[in-house]
């Protein structure tokens, strides 16, 4: 009997290494570790083991051709997951598109001329159609496709709960009320995310997806110009950084230009997003507020987390799975989509 509990422990623990490491980039080190607390609610990351066991090998290899071609879109693609459990839970709504009986969140004002990745998804869920029919959902495409852009973008592993269905409606309503925007004061920050069940651990840890990506002037040009309606900029931008954003800003004009979000690794998931706010050169004022909102807790996370990248790193896999688990339809609700910009009987 003890011999075969060592031979079922050695198959499980071989089992739980293969899995993990077909979303791993070659030679990825740093962060490779799966963090978190495993299966929550219903969902499970051995959702699709038996009737799609390639489905993250699927996702993984179209985002190397895809990031390779514009590192810009991990970013994109991470953002979505956002945009998508913020409105109406974790559901893919956020990717259905305009008819007669669906008005789409993607022309909601945080999302217009704004979000971006679609193609991208689109392309992941015709492969994994193709490999396994009417099996993944698109809500769980947006989850899979936002952990391999993270990961090949160099940062952490995270066991991700699935099992996810997609909605059949939208709602553009509660995308303008729900998404936080980008000059937000850090007291409306707090009650955005803590009407999504996140508290403020998770606000500054998932603020961290800053770490990569762009951002349009027209988020931050208010700070530039007129934060306080005064014609003068935000006081807490750090002088220089000021002018390099006013020189690629103008005061009119230029609105759809576009400035790295952390402009030290614009393109690595690391921990530079914190330093950089500490300093002043956070770009967006949601960004910055985290230090200079006067939270004392709020603050003591910014500064341990621009110290120590493997509590950031930590702190975000909690976070990450946490918000992934906001309101998913499961069981018999809502429907494998296979389109992901169409609920199923328009097809």
């Amino acid at each position: 009997m003890a011999s075969t509990k060592i031979v079922l422990g050695a198959v499980f623990i071989a089992s739980f290494y293969l899995s993990a490491s077909l979303a791993f980039p070659p030679g990825h080190h740093e962060g490779s570790y799966p963090l978190g607390n495993g299966p929550i609610s219903g969902l499970s990351p051995d959702y699709y083991k038996f009737t799609c066991p390639q489905a993250d090998e699927i996702v993984v290899s179209i985002l190397k051709k895809a990031i390779a071609k514009e590192p810009r879109i991990a970013a994109s693609l991470l953002r979505l997951l956002f945009h998508d459990c913020f409105v109406q839970g974790c559901d893919a709504s956020v990717l259905l598109d305009d008819t007669e009986e669906v008005v789409s969140e993607k022309n909601a004002i945080p999302n217009k001329n704004s979000i971006r990745g679609f193609e991208v998804i689109d392309e992941i869920k015709a492969a994994l159609e193709e490999a396994c029919p009417h099996t993944v959902s698109c809500a769980d495409t947006i989850a899979l496709a936002a952990r391999g852009s993270t990961i090949l973008s160099g940062g952490p592993y995270w066991e991700l709960p699935l099992g996810r269905r997609d909605s059949k409606t939208a709602n553009m309503k509660l995308a303008n009320k729900n998404l936080p925007p980008p000059n937000a004061t850090l007291h409306r920050l707090i009650k955005f995310f803590q009407r999504q069940g996140l508290d403020k651990v998770d606000l500054v840890a998932l603020s961290g997806s800053h770490t990569i990506g762009k951002a349009r002037c027209v988020s931050f040009k208010q700070r530039l110009y007129n934060q306080h309606r005064d014609n003068r900029p935000d006081i807490t931008l750090e002088k220089s950084f000021y002018h390099t954003l006013a020189s690629a800003c103008p005061r009119t004009g230029g609105d759809n230009n576009i400035r790295p979000l952390d402009f030290v690794s614009p393109s690595t998931f690391d921990n530079s997003y914190y330093k950089l706010i500490l300093e002043g050169k956070g770009l967006l004022n949601s960004d910055e507020v985290l230090w200079t909102g006067k939270d004392p807790e709020i603050a003591g996370l910014v500064k341990s987390y621009a110290e120590n990248k493997p509590l950031f790193f930590e702190h975000y896999v909690n976070s990450i799975i946490k918000m992934g688990n906001i309101n998913p339809l499961m069981g018999y609700n809502g429907e494998i989509r296979k389109n992901c910009r169409k609920v199923n009987q328009e097809i």
